[in-house]
């Protein structure tokens, strides 16, 4: 204890009489301040409860404990280590953490009023959570870009730039670096609101992406500059900017244009040795065993449909349509059925592979 006192005196100094010199407002002010740090966690809690990931909130907190540290540390320089004479510049760095962390915190309220009032509930993975639309982000971005402007010219105000020329020399400095670098962010700004606007593809719908590697994926989260996708297959998320979603052709599984539901398609090529009744017949087998599963959710109440889709050198190609409104276990529907067919196939002595043909022709000389 005599360490930790001796250690107390010596970071206090000469300044031994600091509680004689707060006054009431000084202690609110660090009151408040010690509170916000101890509640960062909660306040952002409730104002992020269904919309944001564990580390994503983890990094706010740390911001809003980091903005409360600092203006109680300004406080303290402010009245232990400026003489009287000279305190302008400590209550310069008090007003100035205070307005950033005032307009840091308005703007998430802001932007937790919007989502709640212009945003839409839907289910994300299993999950109700509030979504953002078109005018819940254009409302969360104007409200963003006002109060960044309020907090800049507070900011400049503080600091005594109160020239014309002082204040538009910062204004235009941050001016001229937004301006060359508007083509790093400015088109995924713009792209996610025409994503949003569009409603082709919002947040819990499945979509599939055909570019480069086709993959079927869940639409995760828009956010500002990018979108998140969590793959079906591999469980995983997939970032991709604004800009290059829109660039893909997307198909958008959740939104079918029939009652039924989702038309899925799936081909097989069967050699012209088999009897067309009996390839009708297999697959008709093959559709009432898929039907007897509970965990499978096709649309049971729909004839499938079985078709001749193309007539190649080796093979028919058969295609067989059924419909299905569950579109989140589309690829264990896929795997399922095709694992039965297989198998109904083997029981009908049909060969799923396809056959090499050879064209002899006998030339007599």
């Amino acid at each position: 204890m005599e360490a930790i006192a001796e250690l107390f005196r010596g970071l206090i100094g000469d300044h031994a009489d600091i509680f004689t010199r707060l006054g009431a407002l000084d202690f609110i002010v660090i009151a408040v301040n010690i509170l916000l740090m101890i509640f960062a966690r909660r306040i952002l809690e409730l104002i992020y409860h269904d919309n944001v990931s564990a580390n994503r909130n983890l990094n706010r907190v740390h911001v809003i404990r980091a903005l409360n540290l600092l203006i109680i540390l300004s406080f303290g320089y402010y009245h232990l280590y400026l003489p009287t004479g000279d305190r302008g510049i400590g209550l310069k760095l008090v007003s100035v953490f205070v307005v950033i962390y005032l307009g840091y915190l308005s703007a998430h309220i802001i932007g937790y009023i919007a989502r709640r009032k212009f945003g839409k509930t839907r289910e994300v993975n299993g999950v109700k959570k509030s979504v953002e639309t078109y005018n819940s982000r254009l409302m969360t971005l104007l409200s963003g870009i006002f109060i960044f402007i309020i907090v800049l010219i507070s900011v400049v105000q503080i600091l005594g730039f109160s020239g014309l020329l002082e204040a538009g020399g910062v204004i235009g400095f941050i001016g001229v670096f937004l301006a060359l670098t508007h083509n790093a962010w400015a088109p995924d700004i713009f792209s996610g609101l025409i994503i949003l606007n569009s409603g082709m593809a919002e947040e819990g719908d499945v979509v599939e992406i055909t570019e480069g590697t086709p993959y079927i994926g869940v639409v995760y989260k828009t956010k500002m500059f990018h979108t998140e996708i969590l793959n079906m297959v591999n469980n995983h998320r997939i970032m991709l900017k604004n800009a290059k979603f829109r660039d893909y052709t997307i198909h958008n599984l959740s939104k079918f244009a029939s009652a039924k539901g989702l038309r899925e398609k799936m081909g097989f090529k069967i050699g012209y040795d088999v009897d067309a009744a009996k390839v009708r017949e297999m697959f008709e087998e093959a559709y009432e065993e898929v039907k007897k599963s509970a965990d499978i959710g096709i649309e049971k109440q729909y004839e499938l449909e079985i078709r001749v889709n193309d007539t190649g050198d080796h093979a028919i190609e058969w295609s067989i349509y059924y419909y299905t409104k569950d579109v989140r276990n589309l690829i264990k529907i896929r795997q399922f059925f095709r694992e039965i067919i297989w198998q109904t196939a083997e029981r009908h002595s049909i060969a799923l592979a396809t056959p090499m043909t050879h064209s002899v022709v006998n030339q007599q000389t």
